[in-house]
């Protein structure tokens, strides 16, 4: 990979760290944002789901014109409850071997709340023209994507605070 070519968001979660780590991929759904900037299938309305082990899937469920469908935004390739979390990521709009990564620990800190800490690399791999990068430089893109992580790990701190 390319010398910055990721986002790195970091955002204080005031629960520890088991529960973070519980939130981030058994209640994703719930605080994944759901507007349509959000939806990782698309345009369409759907549910999140993350199977919690190496080799498990991120994937969105959705109604399509002829019944039930279903796309798989990612494989999980680390599965460390509760301090560690990695998984492939593919966007609707991604081709074949099309893939970038992202990385999320959960510390502990001497408060006892969790420093979460997200790092999604590989996207200087993504062409100049690809769909998602909506025309932009890299740079550009890389700022945009922070943007939106930094957007969603917000609702994930909120929902979060719902629950202690």
């Amino acid at each position: 990979m390319i010398e910055g070519d990721q986002v790195t968001v970091t955002v204080r979660v005031e629960v520890e760290p088991a529960v973070a780590f519980e939130v981030f991929t058994n209640e994703i759904d719930l605080w994944w944002r759901h507007g349509i900037a959000y939806r990782v299938a698309g345009r369409r309305p759907g549910t999140l789901v993350m199977e919690g082990k190496v080799g498990g899937r991120l994937f969105e469920r959705y109604e399509g014109p002829d019944g039930p469908r279903m796309h798989q935004a990612g494989t999980i390739t680390v599965w460390e409850p509760p301090s560690r979390l990695a998984f492939e990521w593919r966007a609707a709009n991604f081709q074949p071997g099309e893939v970038t990564f992202i990385d999320v620990t959960f510390t502990r800190t001497d408060s006892g709340a969790t420093r979460l800490v997200l790092v999604h690399r590989g996207l200087a791999a993504l062409r100049p023209d690809h769909p998602v990068r909506h025309g932009e430089p890299i740079d550009a893109f890389i700022g945009r994507l922070g943007r939106w992580w930094g957007s969603l790990l917000s609702s994930l701190r909120e929902h979060a605070a719902g629950r202690s």
